[in-house]
């Protein structure tokens, strides 16, 4: 089995579908999909995220689609939806990174210290327990 995803104008992911192998049959099942909706089919990997392959097969286009995702075609990549105007692209995996790295003690301590980007200050404000 395979993941597809459809395209808008604007390359926009606006769903992602589970189809036939790439090698089942002679057919391309990109194009078959695509020309079955009238819009641009890509196929996109459920096993890869940011540009490496989880289960250590080859990556293949930087992430899994989702939707609203970008289809990069110079890059040939997926890209998510930009989380925050400060965020910048790693070009290495494709996914937006926050300008200040995650306090090193997220996730730690008991409760855990959880973390929230605050776009206003641009920094990782700790998240109070109510």
């Amino acid at each position: 089995m395979a993941h597809y995803c459809f395209l808008n104008k604007k390359n926009i992911v606006t769903e992602v579908i589970v189809g036939k192998d790439e090698n089942e049959g002679d057919l391309d099942w990109a194009i078959y999909y695509g020309s079955k909706r009238g819009q641009k089919c890509v196929r996109t990997s459920y096993n890869t995220r940011g540009g490496e392959h989880i289960l250590g097969g080859t990556p293949f286009r930087f992430n899994y689609a989702g939707l609203g995702y970008f289809y990069d075609e110079e890059r040939d990549a997926f890209i998510p939806p930009k989380p925050f105007e400060s965020w910048v692209l790693n070009e290495d995996t494709c996914l937006w990174e926050a300008p200040v790295p995650m306090p090193e003690d997220a996730g730690t301590g008991e409760p855990p210290i959880m973390y929230r980007w605050d776009e206003e200050i641009t920094n990782w404000v700790a998240i109070e327990e109510s």
